[in-house]
């Protein structure tokens, strides 16, 4: 049986207007390797907030965010992307995806990545070098980087042309605690600028960052939250201690 969603969202008075969902899922199931990975998904997350994708390794967070981004197939189900069908060009074109591996290419300088991907998208570069702290690498090749600086530009070229909607997956992985501050506080400015984000992580600390949660486990999804709202129902503030004792409580 799906978890019931639990958000303050949905629960919005007469004055107020309601939201508009960036992104929908409506009994969505996903069938990879002959299994099903993500099974009778119901969500959704708006424009102007940051959505954190949280849960276990193998529990299905880029599953879900491939389904979103149009490159997953064997989706049964419906996902509205953008008020579209996902992988459409006018989502494309819309969309910043950073895949979980930096996908950018070693023997390209960081500038010319940039430059490449927004040729591409036909967006403008803009600041993008400044806001992941890059800017003093510009002149570089991608293989004399570390993990973390790879992870960036690849961060770098999916901000490319301000897009109304970023999946970001697992952005922060490798990062030293500074750097994964700075870049939290990047989230927040791109939501404050209007952006949707989908940031997936198995960090359950970095919850907190987020406006909302989706918790995810083995597939489903056991509920969807803001996380003073998760605090309060698991009566911790411990991010971990708390997905344990929602686990329990179902």
């Amino acid at each position: 049986m799906t978890a019931p969603r639990i958000a303050t969202a949905r629960t919005d008075t007469p004055s107020r207007p309601s939201r508009v969902d960036a992104v929908r899922f409506e009994r969505v199931t996903v069938e990879r390797g002959g299994r099903d990975v993500l099974r009778d998904i119901d969500a959704s997350f708006a424009a102007g907030r940051v959505t954190g994708l949280f849960g276990p390794s193998g529990s299905g967070k880029s599953t879900m965010i491939r389904a979103i981004a149009g490159v997953q197939s064997r989706v049964r189900g419906s996902v509205t992307v953008l008020g579209e069908r996902p992988g459409v060009m006018a989502v494309r074109r819309a969309l910043g995806y950073m895949t979980q591996s930096p996908s950018v290419y070693d023997d390209l300088t960081v500038a010319e990545n940039v430059r490449y991907f927004a040729a591409i998208r036909g967006g403008e570069v803009g600041d993008v070098l400044d806001r992941v702290q890059l800017g003093p690498h510009a002149k570089q090749l991608v293989r004399n980087l570390s993990g973390g600086q790879r992870a960036r530009v690849s961060l770098a070229t999916a901000l490319v042309g301000r897009p109304r909607l970023l999946l970001l997956d697992e952005p922060t992985v490798g990062l030293d605690p500074l750097l994964r501050r700075d870049l939290w506080h990047l989230f927040r400015e791109l939501a404050g600028e209007g952006a949707a984000l989908l940031v997936s992580s198995h960090v359950l600390d970095e919850a907190r960052h987020c406006d909302e949660v989706i918790l995810l486990r083995e597939g489903r999804i056991v509920a969807q939250l803001s996380p003073a709202e998760l605090s309060a129902r698991t009566g911790t503030d411990d991010m971990d201690e708390a997905f344990i004792r929602l686990i329990e409580q179902r």
